[in-house]
């Protein structure tokens, strides 16, 4: 189905100008926490969290759903380009995947960059995971398989890392991932091989331009372009991955190379459910419950969980 005429030239006067994010990161974390300030707070029961590790403690914050059981826990990783986000920022979104899943969910502020480059991001998100999987019960949830990474866009992608970390450390291991228009690629210049780069790069609010800055400002050196915990696509064996559940996005400059990653899965013999939201922008799952397309990934959500893949 094809975006009105009317709401494509809106959409597409919205993306300019594309202001600079290597220049103005700040100025864009302050929109972010200005757009998504909650007057009236969604009623919930939360707790905020702290996790030591090493010299510097991570906060979390835990979500409870209306009508707690033992149905499991969901640990969530949030987007908003390694650059902007919070625990904050993402109150509503975690609030709402608690009440339409029944499921706890704890929410990770990870460092960000540029103060702190790959792979902090990744090894906050890591910890926290390690902790959480090591002792269930701090979610309570009765065992790690009861336990599933989630993650949008930026957050897909860490979700993806943490994944592949868990794997090679060996520590613990997740069973299940959802993956939310995450980024798995390294390069969203003209020379990408996915088409949705050029295709959705310019007139859908998310630009090829910023998420390419975006991840300039999240490098550390050049080397960590070919490091498949930057863009998970690069992994050579993806064998032994959780079963994931892929949400893409019709207009959205990642889609095929999420898309990508959930076929690589795929031939790697990991279980995957794939859907593309139709008409759907990068971000949609940030709206509120009651439209059509996070209720449908609600949904998805809870099913994957309680039936996993046949």
């Amino acid at each position: 189905m094809a975006i009105n005429p009317v709401v494509r030239a809106a959409l597409k006067a919205l993306s300019y100008p594309d202001i600079s994010i290597k220049k103005h990161y700040k100025l864009q974390r302050r929109l972010v926490d200005v757009t998504n300030l909650h007057l009236l707070k969604p009623l919930y029961t939360s707790f905020d969290h702290l996790i030591q590790v090493g010299d510097h403690q991570i906060p979390a914050r835990i979500y409870t759903p209306e009508l707690p059981g033992s149905e499991g826990a969901l640990l969530f990783f949030h987007g908003g380009g390694w650059v902007t986000g919070n625990i904050d920022s993402y109150d509503r979104v975690c609030t709402d995947l608690a009440r339409k899943t029944h499921r706890l969910v704890m929410s990770v502020d990870y460092r960000l960059a540029p103060e702190h480059r790959f792979p902090a991001a990744l090894e906050d998100c890591y910890a926290a995971a390690r902790e959480v999987f090591l002792h269930p019960e701090w979610v309570f949830a009765e065992r790690a398989e009861d336990i599933a990474l989630i993650g949008d866009s930026a957050g897909g992608n860490l979700a993806a890392a943490v994944s592949l970390m868990a794997k090679d450390r060996g520590e613990f291991m997740p069973t299940r991932q959802i993956l939310i228009y995450p980024a798995t690629y390294n390069d969203h210049t003209e020379n990408s091989p996915f088409p949705s780069v050029r295709e959705n790069g310019s007139d859908y609010l998310l630009t090829s331009k910023r998420v390419q800055e975006y991840m300039e400002l999240y490098q550390g050196s050049e080397e960590d372009l070919q490091n498949p915990y930057f863009a998970p696509l690069l992994a050579e064996d993806l064998s032994g991955q959780p079963e994931t559940l892929l949400i893409t996005a019709q207009y959205d400059p990642l889609r095929d190379e999420g898309e990508e990653y959930g076929r690589r899965l795929a031939k790697a013999g990991v279980r995957v459910e794939a859907h593309r939201a139709t008409d759907g922008l990068h971000g949609f799952f940030s709206l509120p419950a009651s439209f059509e397309q996070v209720a449908e990934c609600h949904r998805l959500i809870d099913r994957f969980l309680k039936e996993g893949l046949a």
